[in-house]
């Protein structure tokens, strides 16, 4: 069982014993820190720092860098930094890229698809108003980078978001199957889902979802309120199933200056948030249907339904036809974490219960 240890490495223990086979640290710095689930593939566990941990949030110099580890020994058998050398100009003030959700992977390729976090600081400090402190994209942030599984070479890579101002993350990847074609899809903060070709990194389509406002803007010149904001958008993972995307947007918005930094969020329970279904051939919207608060739960298909718990703990079911609601119940404390699926059962963490606890729903 591979796990993260605390916020600096990553631990394997022994599932029948508990016993501690190896442990790693891949932090460089104690603000450095890691927050993303392992994949184990191949002999190899993908991981990756971000520029945030309990010890600092977005300090200069620090880097978010994608890991595989051997899953035998957890020796470092390469590495993927997700940002440039020079750290686009100012090594003392700027900071950013990581990945903080899974890859997706595709042996056929031999590849794995990241999703790359946002640059720091955004949108700006007092000496560098708007992000001036690291002028150009920003590579690799706000990207999908494809990496040869084997090694870490870059493949391709391709940014949605360049020189992001407002926090966007375009974290989640996604393979999905079409009848004569595949499709890797990225989506994240910025509200915003892509369609990309496996093979070249080639945008094939271009998708918004959820409320947008003033997210557009490439700099400020006042303060301003920006939809999505900084815990908005697709913060949570996407579903797919039979060649459709489903979403769920978070539509807080936050109010930007362009010389202070904001990297705490925005107050919730402003606005319903969305869920979107969205064809992968083309980019299409199928159909968007409000959700009644703010929807923290992720999206998961099951069978005929979309289940997605909201932050105030209500458990929806809605019909992957059309959005509409099959049934709906209430959970025991707020939920700001996505289910687990077995055969027979759906297993809902509800994180701010007390004390905390699973509640696991029979199946069908």
């Amino acid at each position: 069982v591979f796990g993260l240890l605390g916020s600096k490495g990553v631990i394997a223990v022994d599932q029948e014993t508990g016993e501690v086979r190896w442990e790693t640290q891949i932090t460089r710095t104690a603000s450095e820190g890691i927050d993303i689930q392992p994949v184990v593939v191949d002999g190899l566990v993908l991981v990756s720092t971000v520029p945030v941990s309990m010890g600092g949030i977005y300090v200069g110099g620090d880097r978010g860098v994608i890991h595989a580890l051997d899953a035998a020994t957890g020796e470092v058998r390469w590495t993927f930094d997700t940002v440039v050398e020079d750290f686009w100009g100012n090594s003392a003030v700027n900071s950013g890229g990581g990945s903080w959700y899974p890859p997706a992977v595709d042996r056929d390729r031999g590849l794995v698809y990241f999703g790359v976090a946002n640059p720091a600081p955004f949108p700006g400090t007092p000496e560098f108003p708007n992000g001036s402190s690291r002028p150009g994209p920003n590579l690799y942030t706000d990207s999908v980078v494809a990496l040869e599984l084997r090694t870490g070479e870059l493949r391709w890579y391709h940014q949605v978001h360049p020189h992001d101002l407002f926090d966007r993350d375009l974290v989640h990847t996604m393979i999905v199957r079409l009848d004569d074609r595949e499709v890797v899809i990225g989506t994240g903060k910025g509200g915003v889902v892509v369609g990309l070709d496996p093979d070249t990194g080639l945008e094939l389509w271009r998708t918004p979802v959820g409320h947008h406002l003033n997210d557009d803007l490439e700099e400020l010149s006042e303060p301003i309120t920006v939809a999505p904001g900084t815990y908005g958008g697709v913060i949570t993972p996407p579903a797919t199933a039979d060649g459709i995307v489903y979403t769920v947007s978070l539509d807080a918005p936050t109010e930007y200056v362009p010389d202070a930094t904001a990297y705490f969020g925005a107050t919730l329970g402003q606005a319903d948030g969305e869920l979107t279904a969205v064809d992968a051939l083309d980019g299409s919207v199928l159909w968007e249907v409000d959700l009644p608060g703010d929807p923290f739960g992720a999206a998961t298909v099951v069978h005929d339904v979309i289940l997605t718990p909201l932050f105030d703990g209500t458990l929806l079911a809605l019909a992957r036809s059309d959005g509409s609601e099959v049934w709906r119940t209430s959970l025991p404390g707020n939920v700001n974490g996505w289910m687990a699926v077995t055969d027979s059962e759906v297993i809902v963490p509800v994180g701010m219960a007390d004390p905390p606890r699973l509640v696991a729903y029979r199946l069908p």
